[in-house]
């Protein structure tokens, strides 16, 4: 190749051949020749300087070449410049750019597009000021009247602003003005173009802005919003559903902007909603739920209900090519492709009173226009509750009226509709709650699958409230029935239905917890069946009804008739799935919500669940450093999933699970876990010490140490709100482990409160739990070593107390006030200049269990009246609220 000139570069005739040649091979879907190869050809030739120079010569100048390997030639360019771009030498990249500009207004528009994307590209990597021509040739092509000069410019100018909308709304040295403040004039100048490429490109362009909403934009929105009414009913479906987008995102963003508009747009989106269009009905029906979300006034909206609610229902019908038209007709012989098992997400464990929130699953399947109306008729039950009844009970009535074959999507949408509204409209439809059950139950047997599946779910919608009533005999009856009911679907033939029913008797098991018990061994036999006939996708579901089945039921569970039909279908399972395979996660969370539930009644199988457990730890941590010899591609989630079983082992086992501990090389395993660099096998890692802590704390002896000091290295971290969750188990577990070993804590207690008084004093912006758990650790630290942490009471009493005043009765909190007496004794005075806080904090029990407690916070009472004589005593308890004295009376005080 050429040794590089200056701006005069010029490729050699055999280069320039063989890169052709090349790109050709790769792009060519019948060529017999090895790709790999080709691409390390092609990597090959990126080590000569001037390679990317060829590639900008094929784009920009090989006439005779097919468009194809033009394109190709750049979009090479495109990714090698993405990585090697500001280590080129200045006139390489001066060349680069030089043949770039040109083409801006290409005849072919393909070659105009991937134009387009490398310009982002460099302005990406340099910079509006590293390439000053750019802006004055775009300019000048907006401006030029020519159809290519002006589109390839407004797909340049249109990926700047999707992949970095903040370089043209920045200042740049030598510019009077921002790029954006030049461009905006004549962007919206395009709106009106007759051409419709030029007007979705530029109406795109701005609504990159809404969010950053710089003040070019700001100071000309009535100029904006002129110009979408304009665009409203644009002839391109494409535009008008930008004109949608736009409205949504400023009432997302800038609502006071549309608020003197507020009756115009939303004519519009009701116009829109019924577009002939399903991408712009779509973005249109996204407003109303985000009009809600934006808290503004709903009187404004409430006008136009009986209009909006029938045009809703409409469109929650199926659309004849919805993809699940043609999934609803898969029986359940048909075993699942890859591609439909959804990708899985398991919640490491927390230690906690907030749960991290459970997602729907629905993120995996396709958002559109039926789901985003029935969304949008939750949000607005929410907000306008029953009001919205009359227009809509009449529409589902005569919906689920119409008969005939021809007629089962309304029947399915009028469900689907009852369900979005369960929560909602829950007052006004209380009382005809066992006519809609009623109704709904026979539908579980409707021929058409769908409307089976869609009772399932509109039936647990009201789960809560069916199992509210199954306390007299009448509402017993309907509980049972509908119980039955989607057991008898948890065994239909369609895989569509199964997994509705499956997951529409999970939530109904999460409600009727202990009520489940006389029925379990019907429940069982069903679960087990189709255990033993689902495909791998629903399996997993099964598995999730298993588990909370034994969340819900607890040590009901625990009698042999019930373990013989729920145990060997398991086994059987355990013994089938290998370590390697993902299947094994969904196994695990059961058998984590079994042992909880067993408690000692596991024993039985424990040891090779235990045993299991440890060597997928220990395999997948070789296999992180070599995965060759460990045999597996390393996946974190197995060590998470394998730690919270193990967890939940040791709570249904209590210190029975000493033995398997101290036959185990657990203790080192489990260090290295409190050290990984994944936030969520550390959260669970500090999870299982802590339980470990509570029932056999002398196995973790030899290292106690390292544990103590891995632990408190979550708290004093500069990042703690992005791992809050490895912070507040490691927290909660420091705790646990105090109470046990004592004063061995000693050597990291001061660290360890340097960490939590911040939490503490900067509680409100925190987590909840984590404050709780940081309060009752503090006090745990103050309660085995009070002569370390009391000299430093004063920092902290008054926030301190604060957050013990917030956490619930429980055993806990017992040996936090533990460490608050035992403060007191070592240094009376510490806490003087926060007595008020601290009387709340003891008014907050609602009633002290232990008796020796009860008399320790006493004496402190008493002590702190002898000493503060003078009225001093009195002025303290005239700054309590009537309701704190009273609670302070049981003290004798």
């Amino acid at each position: 190749m050429a040794a590089a000139g200056s701006a005069s570069w010029q490729p050699q005739e055999e280069g320039l051949k063989e890169i052709c040649g090349l790109l050709e091979q790769q792009i060519s879907p019948s060529s017999s020749a090895d790709k790999s190869q080709i691409w390390q050809q092609l990597q090959h030739y990126s080590q000569f300087p001037d390679f990317n120079n060829y590639l900008a010569f094929i784009l920009a100048r090989a006439e005779g070449k097919s468009v194809e390997i033009r394109q190709a030639a750049g979009l090479l360019l495109k990714n090698n410049l993405r990585t090697a771009y500001k280590m080129m030498s200045p006139a390489h990249q001066q060349y680069i750019k030089s043949e770039l500009l040109p083409c801006l207004g290409a005849a072919d528009k393909h070659i105009r597009s991937t134009v387009g994307t490398i310009i982002s590209v460099v302005v990406q990597l340099g910079g509006i000021l590293g390439w000053p021509e750019l802006l004055q040739a775009s300019i000048n092509c907006l401006d030029s009247n020519d159809l290519n000069h002006m589109e390839g410019a407004m797909d340049a100018l249109s990926k700047i602003c999707e992949d970095i909308p903040q370089v043209l709304d920045s200042d740049v040295p030598g510019l009077a003005e921002r790029p954006i403040n030049i461009f905006l004039p004549r962007l919206f100048q395009f709106f009106q173009s007759p051409h419709a490429s030029l007007r979705k490109l530029s109406l795109g362009s701005v609504n990159q802005y809404i969010m950053l909403m710089p003040s070019a934009l700001y100071a000309s929105v009535d100029k904006y919003l002129h110009g979408l009414f304009g665009l409203a009913n644009d002839p391109a479906a494409e535009v008008r559903k930008l004109v949608c987008a736009a409205f949504v995102q400023l009432i997302e963003v800038r609502p006071s902007v549309l608020e003197p508009h507020m009756k115009n747009v939303i004519e519009y989106m009701l116009q829109v909603n019924k577009d002939t269009d399903d991408e712009v009905a779509l973005e249109a029906c996204e407003f109303w739920s985000a009009y809600c979300d934006a808290q503004l006034p709903p009187e404004i909206l409430r006008e136009y209900l009986p209009r909006l609610i029938p045009i809703l229902l409409s469109n929650m019908a199926y659309a004849d090519d919805d993809e699940s038209l043609a999934e609803a007709e898969e029986d359940e012989s048909l075993p699942d492709r890859d591609q439909d098992l959804k990708p899985r997400f398991h919640t490491s464990r927390f230690h906690g009173s907030e749960d991290a929130e459970d997602d729907d699953d629905d993120s995996f399947n396709v958002w559109n226009l039926r789901k985003c109306s029935a969304a949008a008729l939750d949000v607005l039950s929410n907000v306008f509750g029953d009001e919205i009844l009359p227009t809509l009970m009449p529409i589902i009535q005569a919906k689920l009226a119409a008969t005939g074959d021809e007629a089962w999507k309304d029947r399915e949408a009028a469900v689907l509709a009852l369900g979005a509204v369960g929560e909602g409209c829950i007052n006004g439809l209380y009382p005809h709650l066992s006519e809609i059950v009623a109704f709904l139950i026979p539908l579980l047997d409707d021929k058409f699958p769908l409307i089976r599946s869609i009772s399932c779910w509109t039936l647990s919608r009201f789960s809560k409230y069916i199992v509210q009533d199954s306390g007299h005999q009448k509402g017993y009856e309907q509980f049972d029935a509908a119980l039955m009911g989607l057991l008898r679907r948890i065994l239909d033939t369609n895989k569509r239905v199964q997994e509705a029913a499956c997951s529409a008797f999970a939530t109904l098991e999460e409600e009727a917890a202990e009520e489940l018990a006389p029925r379990l061994e019907v429940i069982l036999q069903h679960l087990m069946c189709a255990f033993g006939k689902y495909q791998r996708r629903n399996l997993r579901i099964v598995y999730d009804a298993i588990g909370t089945l034994a969340d819900a039921v607890g040590g009901e569970l625990n009698q042999p008739v019930y373990l013989e039909i729920l145990m060997p279908p398991l086994i059987a399972k355990w013994h089938q799935v290998p370590n390697s395979d993902k299947d094994l996660f969904p196994l695990l969370e059961c058998f984590t919500s079994i042992a909880q539930a067993l408690g000692t009644g596991f024993t039985q199988f424990a040891q090779p669940v235990f045993q299991r457990c440890i060597n997928i730890i220990q395999t997948q941590q070789l296999a992180k450093v070599d995965p060759v010899s460990a045999g597996v591609q390393y996946d974190k989630e197995f060590i998470v999933c394998s730690l919270d079983l193990l967890s939940g082992l040791t709570e249904g086992l209590g210190s029975g699970i000493e033995s398997l501990v101290s036959q185990s090389n657990l203790r080192d395993l489990l260090l290295q876990c409190c050290m990984d660099d994944a936030s969520d096998v550390r959260q669970s890692a500090f999870a299982l010490l802590g339980d470990l802590a509570r029932v056999c704390p002398v196995h973790l002896h030899r290292r106690l140490s390292e544990f103590l000091d891995i632990a408190a290295k979550q708290l004093n971290t500069p990042k703690l709100k992005e791992t809050i969750s490895v912070a507040n188990n490691a927290c909660w577990a420091i705790g646990e482990l105090a109470i046990k070993v004592r004063q061995e804590i000693s050597p990291i207690v001061m660290t360890v409160i340097s960490c939590l008084v911040p939490i503490l004093q900067h509680a409100e912006g925190l987590n909840k739990s984590l404050v709780e758990n940081s309060a009752i650790t503090l006090g745990r630290l103050a309660w085995v070593c009070p002569d370390l942490v009391s000299p430093h009471m004063e920092h902290f009493m008054q926030s301190w107390c604060i957050a013990l005043s917030m956490i619930r009765d429980d055993i806990e909190k017992e040996d936090a006030f533990r460490g608050l007496c035992a403060m007191v004794r070592a240094n009376p005075s510490g806490a003087l200049s926060s007595l008020v806080f601290m009387c709340k904090a003891i008014a907050s029990w609602h009633e002290i269990r232990s008796e020796e407690l009860h008399n320790e916070v006493c004496q402190v009472l008493h002590g702190y009246k002898q000493m503060l004589r003078n009225g001093a005593w009195d002025q303290c308890m005239s700054a309590l609220e009537p309701p704190v004295k009273d609670k302070l009376s049981k003290y004798q005080v």
